[in-house]
């Protein structure tokens, strides 16, 4: 494969934090490479040395002659007087654009929906995003570099992007880097990853998934190492303590061979740690609408149906994934949920013990302590908690959440936006809801505090409500998912988000959806009989297999739970007894969980 660009001994630092410290790497036609790391750890300050949109403090980027290099900044950087067509092809003539083929695909991809002649200014986020996309992508760049593409972008764009990209060049053509959270993404379109922490640049093959596995055995392997380096140390350090204070030259060796030990053992990285927070009780009803409709009044004066006669039941511990077109009211519906406003018609209903929590998109719940301290944020609503069973202060649980002890002094108007949404899901967790909604939780969170995140979602008991674009997201932490589609019904997904772009693709094409109507099974008994189990009940079944296992961890703890107390209560021999039949019960339980698990699995062989 031919070399494109490379950077050589790149080093990078911004006051006194380094940021790059010697870095050499290089693209080659064919590459396909994701970089993920977490906040502030130098991703885009790579991509824009190789780019030559930056300059290193030392090193240099060389670049093949004749090669060119297309960039998408992560800030809008459209000049908003522009017309939508003024910004994607400059003054060029529809008839010169519209004969090539490519630009049509990207056009019609990308900002088919949106006005051509409407002004930068006035288009949302979204829109904005897929204006500036369509610009790039019309031209005939040899690289490409991505700097989070499918911010704002709904899950639609994202699966169009990455078709585009996949089908941009052949196999051995062409070149593109792409920093982004989206971690489905990366893995659909990316065959090497590198890695940016503590100033290096670590590279694997493969995308995401094969990139957790790979770096999940190099800690392995540094753990074990690190392991027998610190045994070395303790009988390094005990021998010291047990020698004479007269000793001095062989100590003095002994002491230098402790030091070389552990001279080269780096910091440890600032990992997140989420631990589970106790949960109000949640009784059998939770939040109901029914046969809800909502209007509102448009620009015009005109009157618009949001919510067309739609029913919603949340039961105790659901977990619901919405996905939608923007402006299908996803946002609104959570608002629904929540109370904060009332529908036109129809019944809104909320159980007697439902605390509800919900983290919106643009963190303004932390507007009002904008001039507090990250932990005086916390200490405002308790001083101590009470954390997987023992007691924790506020420094110490924030500390968990990958606030250092520096950082917790920190203002919160001078955290980043991954840090205020860390900050503001911690304050809603040390509220003890019971239902959690959150919209679009990914926004500015690296891939590491996203880990971390599905992780306390994983044990979480309350109700769950996720409107994300983040398909990873939305198959992880829900068990099933509804769509909006903008025509004011709510629609049930039993094929979960390939059935929802499978309707959105027979929507504006206007061809019958091969899609299965809300709340009816994903497939004919006669026809999985016939062919073998089908890819929608496939996924359905590995949910089935996730949720199972939630479960079962539950009863294993709650297991555990009851034979501690059965220790403390021996000789009481009626505490016994009940304690005996809530064993029994929940061993019941297990044995029909075990059995869904079976039924499961076989659909999975």
């Amino acid at each position: 494969m031919a070399h494109l660009l490379g950077g050589e001994n790149l080093s990078v630092a911004f006051a006194t934090r380094t940021v790059l410290d010697g870095v050499t790497l290089g693209l080659e036609e064919g590459d396909r490479i994701g970089i993920v790391g977490r906040n502030g750890d130098g991703k885009s300050t790579l991509m824009r040395l190789l780019a030559g949109r930056q300059s290193a403090d030392s090193g240099r980027v060389t670049v093949r002659g004749g090669v060119h290099v297309g960039y998408l900044d992560q800030s809008d950087v459209l000049d908003a007087d522009l017309t939508v067509g003024e910004a994607i092809v400059g003054d060029a003539a529809d008839h010169e654009w519209a004969s090539n083929p490519k630009i049509r695909e990207v056009m019609g991809g990308l900002v088919g929906e949106v006005d051509w002649h409407a002004n930068v200014h006035s288009l949302s986020g979204g829109q904005k995003r897929r204006v500036a996309l369509a610009k790039l992508l019309i031209g005939d760049d040899d690289v490409i570099m991505l700097d989070e593409p499918t911010n704002h972008l709904d899950v639609e764009g994202v699966a169009w992007l990455a078709r585009h990209l996949k089908a941009r060049w052949r196999a051995n053509e062409g070149a593109f880097v792409v920093v982004t959270h989206d971690r489905w993404f990366l893995d659909e379109v990316c065959s090497r990853t590198w890695e940016v922490h503590d100033a290096m640049v670590d590279m694997f093959d493969g995308g995401y998934a094969a990139y957790v596995l790979a770096r999940a055995e190099r800690d392995r392997s540094a753990a074990v190492m690190e392991s027998k380096r610190t045994q070395l140390v303790k009988k390094e350090l005990a021998w010291l303590r047990r020698g004479a204070p007269a000793r001095t030259a062989k100590p003095k060796f002994r002491i230098e061979a402790a030091n070389e030990l552990i001279a080269d053992v780096p910091e440890p990285r600032d990992t997140v740690s989420l631990s589970k927070m106790a949960t109000a009780r949640l009784g059998k009803d939770v939040l109901d609408l029914e046969n809800v409709s909502l209007a509102y009044t448009a620009e015009d004066g005109s009157s618009k149906e949001l919510f067309n006669n739609i029913t919603l039941r949340l039961a105790p511990g659901e977990r619901l994934g919405l996905v939608g077109v923007n402006g299908a009211g996803k946002t609104t519906l959570l608002r629904l949920l929540n109370g904060e406003i009332a529908p036109t018609s129809g019944k809104y209903k909320k159980g007697t013990t439902v605390q509800t929590a919900v983290l919106s998109q643009e963190v303004k719940e932390l507007d009002d302590v904008l001039d507090l301290r990250v932990i005086e944020v916390i200490e405002r609503e308790k001083r101590s908690f009470a954390v997987a069973g023992r007691e924790m202060t506020a420094g110490q649980l924030v500390e968990q959440l990958g606030f250092t002890k520096d950082k917790q002094w920190t203002m919160v108007k001078d955290l980043s936006g991954g840090e205020r949404r860390r900050l503001q899901l911690l304050r809603l967790l040390v509220g003890e809801p019971n239902v959690l909604m959150l919209d679009e939780p990914t926004n500015d969170l690296d891939t590491d505090t996203l880990a971390a995140v599905e992780d306390v979602l994983d044990g979480w008991p309350g109700t769950l409500v996720v409107v994300s674009h983040d398909r990873y997201l939305l198959e992880r932490a829900t068990d099933h998912q509804m769509a909006l589609l903008g025509d004011g019904k709510l629609r049930g997904l039993p094929g979960g988000v390939d059935q929802y772009l499978e309707l959105r693709e027979a929507t504006l094409s206007g061809q019958p959806s091969s899609g299965s109507p809300a709340g009816s099974p994903a497939g004919s008994a006669g026809s999985s009989a016939a062919s073998g189990p089908s890819e929608a009940q496939k996924r359905e079944a590995r949910k089935d297999l996730n949720r199972i296992e939630r479960q079962l961890g539950k009863i294993a703890t709650a297991e555990a739970k009851l034979h501690s107390q059965m220790e403390s209560k021996v000789g009481d021999y009626e505490a016994l007894g009940e304690l005996n039949r809530k064993l029994a019960d929940l061993a019941g339980e297990k044995e029909e969980l075990e059995l869904e698990w079976l039924e499961a699995s076989e659909i999975l062989e």
